[in-house]
C-alpha cells in the first residue's frame, strides 16, 4: 500500500519529522469502503443516489479533517490532497464536484466560504457551539469558573494540552466564546496583550 502526503509532493521541503509525523497521520486514518469504489469520486446523476453520496463525502471530508486538525482548505489544493485523491485506484473528485460538496457541508454549517470566488473555505468539523460546549465542561470540570483565561492559554496553554481544543485556531475560539458568551457563561474582555475571557 502507498500513501502519500497530503498537499505536498515528494519533492516537499518539509523537515523530516514533520513529514513523518504527516505520513503516520495519514496511515492511522480510517477510510470508509467507499473510498476504495471507482464510481464514488464520479457524481451520480440520480437524486436519492447523489444525496447518499453527497453524505458520504461530506462525513469523510469532516472526518478527515478532524483528524487532521485542519480548519481552513483550498479548492484546487483540496483536489490533490488524499480525501479526494485515491492514487491507489487512480481516482480523483473533479474541481467542480468538490465545489458541490463544500457547498453542500456549508448547508449544513460546516463551511464558510473565506472569498467571493468560493476557492478557499474555513472548515468546522465541530461546529462553535460544541466547542464552547468542550471548553466550558474542562473549565466546570477544573473549578475554574469565575477565572479569567488569556486565549493564548485556552488554545495554547500546557494546562489544555491533553483537550481536544488546544491548538484550536483563533477564529474558531473567538467564536466558541462568542457562542458560550451568548449563553451567559463567559465574557470576552480585553487585556493588554488581546483578548481574554472570563467564564461564569
Amino acid at each position: 500500500v502507498s500513501y502519500t502526503l497530503p498537499y505536498r509532493n515528494q519533492n516537499s521541503t518539509l523537515q523530516p519529522e514533520r513529514r513523518l509525523t504527516e505520513f503516520v497521520l495519514e496511515m492511522s486514518f480510517e477510510w470508509p469502503w467507499q473510498y476504495n469504489f471507482p464510481p464514488f469520486f464520479t457524481l451520480q446523476p440520480n437524486v436519492d443516489t447523489r444525496q447518499k453520496q453527497l453524505a458520504a463525502w461530506c462525513s469523510l471530508a469532516l472526518s478527515y479533517c478532524r483528524h487532521r486538525k485542519l480548519y481552513t482548505l483550498d479548492v484546487l489544493e483540496a483536489q490533490e490532497s488524499p480525501v479526494f485523491n485515491n492514487k491507489k485506484i487512480e481516482r480523483k473528485l473533479s474541481v467542480e464536484a468538490i465545489q458541490v460538496v463544500f457547498e453542500e457541508l456549508r448547508k449544513k454549517g460546516n463551511l464558510e466560504w473565506i472569498d467571493k470566488n468560493k476557492t478557499r473555505c474555513l472548515i468546522m468539523w465541530r461546529r462553535p457551539e460544541e466547542w464552547g460546549s468542550l471548553i466550558y465542561q474542562w473549565v466546570s470540570k477544573n473549578g475554574m469558573i469565575n477565572s479569567v483565561f488569556t486565549l493564548y492559554e485556552l488554545s495554547n496553554g500546557d494546562d489544555t494540552e491533553n483537550e481536544e481544543f488546544h491548538g484550536l485556531e483563533e477564529w474558531m475560539l473567538l467564536r466558541s466564546l462568542q457562542a458560550l458568551q451568548a449563553e451567559g457563561k463567559a465574557e470576552i474582555i480585553t487585556l493588554d496583550d488581546g483578548k481574554g475571557v472570563k467564564f461564569f
